[in-house]
């Protein structure tokens, strides 16, 4: 009689701890802990590829990327000064390895970016004739894009034409090609990758005066009959002034117009923002002291909360909109790897990412999953 109350007991033991492994292996099933699982029906979530990632030099980084992300996006490589040096002349090493991390992890992956007045090589500002300046874009354009027609699945084939107040951008292209230079640059792409997706991608078109010079640009695009599949908001802002309101009437704005939207570069900066400067152009530097660099050893709890519940504010109004937005991709993997440690003033620490420097995931993270978590 006890040796078949203790086979009892033993048995119940069993069955309840079966039990109990199913229902966790359940709940872990349907509470996904990685960013790409948890939004995989709703948009791709992505990060910007540095050379040092793509050579994979780091093996923690590495895992998190591939662990994390379905969407990569070249964060230098592809820009015009580094692929295309002199004329004619063009060096596709890094852009190949970067193009072949995104294969080997079956990944999304976005071309950054075939014209653009920045990081521009020597010679392309030194020209002053059009017609050079024009065979220059064509021959870019053709040959980089081109030689990743069947790999790349998306182009920002124009990166920030626009001013503040919406008005173009007086760049080399405005100066020597006219507004035009757009209209072509978008013609040439469209020829070159008639299967990938287009884009126009720039910082600041959620605000009003720059979203009515975007949303401009982009119906003289469509009425000129040349193909434009979508734009980028960039996502470049701070947490002490996220532009929720004018973030979704940007969305809304331009999904009308016929057009995929994706939030291309974000990151949430938590330091004093110089003269409030605004806009992203990389070529603004500034002095800075101590009271501008805050947080040189860590972050406070305080700010990190406030980081937290920006992310999340804005993961649920991507959410809310995801049958218009087709990607969210962060500039970056970790707070260590992000420009805005040096951007507007060198040397700062910064804390803009979901990620901490030692690739563990911060508040801001959980928060985000928490949304998707909550919702199965």
């Amino acid at each position: 009689m006890k040796n078949y109350k203790r086979l009892l007991i033993s048995a119940t033991f069993i069955t309840a701890t079966l039990l109990f492994g199913c229902r966790r292996a359940s709940s872990q099933a349907n509470n996904p802990n990685t960013l790409k699982e948890a939004f995989k029906d709703d948009f791709f979530i992505g990060m910007a590829l540095n050379i040092r990632q793509i050579n994979k030099t780091d093996i923690a980084t590495d895992s998190l990327i591939s662990t994390q992300f379905n969407a990569i996006t070249a964060e230098n490589v592809m820009k015009a000064g580094l692929i295309h040096p002199s004329w004619g002349k063009f060096n596709f090493d890094a852009a190949d390895k970067f193009v072949e991390y995104g294969k080997l992890n079956n990944m999304y992956i976005v071309g950054h970016t075939l014209i653009w007045h920045s990081q521009l090589p020597p010679f392309v500002q030194a020209i002053t004739d059009v017609d050079s300046l024009r065979q220059f874009m064509e021959l870019h354009i053709q040959t980089v894009a081109q030689r990743y027609s069947s790999s790349i699945d998306s182009w920002d084939v124009v990166n920030e034409a626009l001013n503040e107040d919406g008005s173009l951008r007086e760049s080399v292209f405005y100066k020597l090609l006219g507004e035009d230079y757009i209209v072509e640059a978008f013609k040439e792409a469209a020829k070159a990758v008639p299967n990938s997706t287009l884009y126009y991608n720039d910082y600041n078109i959620e605000q009003p005066q720059k979203r009515a010079g975007a949303i401009k640009l982009i119906k003289k695009l469509q009425e000129a009959g040349v193909r434009i599949d979508g734009v980028g908001i960039q996502g470049h802002w701070n947490i002490k002034n996220l532009p929720l309101n004018e973030i979704e009437e940007s969305i809304i704005e331009y999904s009308k117009l016929g057009l995929k939207v994706a939030i291309t570069e974000l990151d949430l900066s938590v330091l004093p923002n110089p003269w409030d400067l605004e806009g992203a152009d990389v070529n603004q530097q500034f002095e800075g002291g101590v009271e501008m660099n805050p947080y040189p050893d860590q972050l406070p709890d305080s700010v990190s909360r406030l980081l937290a519940n920006n992310y999340e504010q804005l993961f649920r109004l991507f959410l809310k909109h995801r049958d218009k937005i087709s990607r969210v991709t962060l500039w970056g993997v970790n707070d260590g790897h992000s420009w805005l440690n040096n951007w507007p003033i060198r040397g700062r620490t910064n804390y803009p990412l979901l990620f901490d420097r030692n690739n563990e995931p911060k508040e801001a993270f959980q928060r985000i999953i928490g949304i998707k978590n909550n919702s199965n």
